[in-house]
């Protein structure tokens, strides 16, 4: 199979799809790699490192695209790409189309097959191919909540931690999932006062267990969260429906409660944000500032850690590659149900229901298409 790799071209997004190791595998297996020129400088791979494993680099983005059977990238594809896919080819990377009408009208309306990362899910629930740039990003979020507390930076200027004889800054992380975990490991370890809200039992018994009592856990409803967030210095949203659109479980009125110099950071903007008001900013302009609470709602922030990043998605990633570009994808996915509940768009039609439900449109059940395909 022809495997093309773009440089990502979203706001400060130094992630790429594919490192040279993982080209070196595929490239022995007997797939083409093409790699778009200058993809990896941001995470430290260069054009000679894709070179020496096999690699052709492409200066040309069209060029690219048109050689391409399957098309792997980090984020979504943006309005100036659209034009360049063409019918049939297969695209596998993050879509969070549940959040971006848009983009999935053009899919459809190119005839793409594409698959996504975030909704590839195991049997046990486990969303493998999302898990990794959620530990990146629970635990960016209480790097950035920390920096924006400070005064110059227009926070409250309070220390995250504490110290001796001054209480920390209490933290309300909201949603017990891989994100929420690593927000509130880091946020714990930083000495903050650290509060977690689920609206699972389970969660919040497993969590009791693996940080032994030294995280409070609170049964998120309505009054509950009110509640919390009007004490918080911190107010991280880590909500995740597999798929679909976030539901707003923080409030204007809610944030309208906190100190000024708080802060929020909403970790689920790509899914369209849990926190009502949010919208996604990037890494040059991160923040904002509204009803005195700073915003922080990048959207992909583990672009910030690009090296990081790329290596821990490619872990995750380059199984689920290897399978694609092996067999031919209807087999691949008639194999292994996870990854066919990664398919969302196939021939203009939705197939992900959440993403469906979303847009209040029509889809084809997964099912289906697959006793269709055997």
């Amino acid at each position: 199979m022809i495997i093309a790799v773009p440089r990502e071209i979203k706001n400060n997004e130094n992630r790429v799809a594919l490192t040279a190791a993982g080209t070196e595998i595929l490239k022995k297996a007997g797939h083409q790699i093409l790699i778009e020129k200058n993809a990896g400088q941001g995470s430290g791979i260069f054009d000679e490192d894709y070179k020496k494993a096999g690699a052709e680099i492409i200066a040309d983005k069209n060029e690219l695209f048109q050689k391409a059977e399957m098309i792997i990238k980090v984020k979504e594809p943006l309005k100036e790409e659209y034009d360049l896919f063409k019918e049939g080819q297969l695209l596998f990377t993050y879509l969070h189309l549940a959040a971006d009408p848009e983009l999935t009208a053009a899919l459809k309306e190119k005839g793409v097959t594409a698959v996504a990362y975030e909704t590839v899910q195991n049997k046990d629930g486990e969303l493998p191919l999302l898990t990794p740039m959620s530990e990146v990003a629970g635990r960016l979020s209480v790097q950035a909540a920390a920096s924006y507390l400070e005064k110059p930076k227009g926070g409250s200027g309070v220390l995250l931690g504490g110290v001796p004889g001054v209480k920390p800054a209490k933290v309300v992380v909201i949603g017990g999932g891989i994100v929420g975990r690593n927000a509130a490991k880091i946020a714990h370890g930083m000495g903050a006062d650290v509060t977690i809200m689920d609206i699972k039992q389970s969660t919040m018994r497993y969590i009791d267990d693996i940080f032994q009592g030294k995280i409070k856990t609170i049964m998120s409803n309505n009054a509950h969260v009110a509640e919390e967030v009007s004490q918080a210095d911190v107010v991280i949203g880590a909500v995740l429906i597999p798929g679909a659109k976030a539901p707003n479980l923080v409030t204007e009125e809610m944030i309208k409660t906190m100190t000024d110099g708080s802060v929020v950071v909403d970790v689920a903007i790509d899914q369209g944000g849990c926190i009502e008001g949010t919208y996604p900013t990037t890494h040059d302009d991160p923040v904002f500032n509204k009803y005195g609470v700073i915003h922080y709602s990048v959207a992909n922030m583990p672009g910030a850690v690009a090296r990081t990043s790329t290596f821990a998605l490619i872990n995750a990633t380059l199984p689920y590659i290897k399978k694609l570009a092996a067999q031919e994808y209807k087999k691949a996915m008639l194999n292994d149900y996870s990854l066919a509940l990664g398919l969302n768009v196939y021939q203009g039609e939705i197939i992900c229901q959440a993403v469906a439900e979303s847009f209040d449109q029509d889809y084809k059940e997964l099912d289906q298409l697959l006793a269709e395909w055997k």
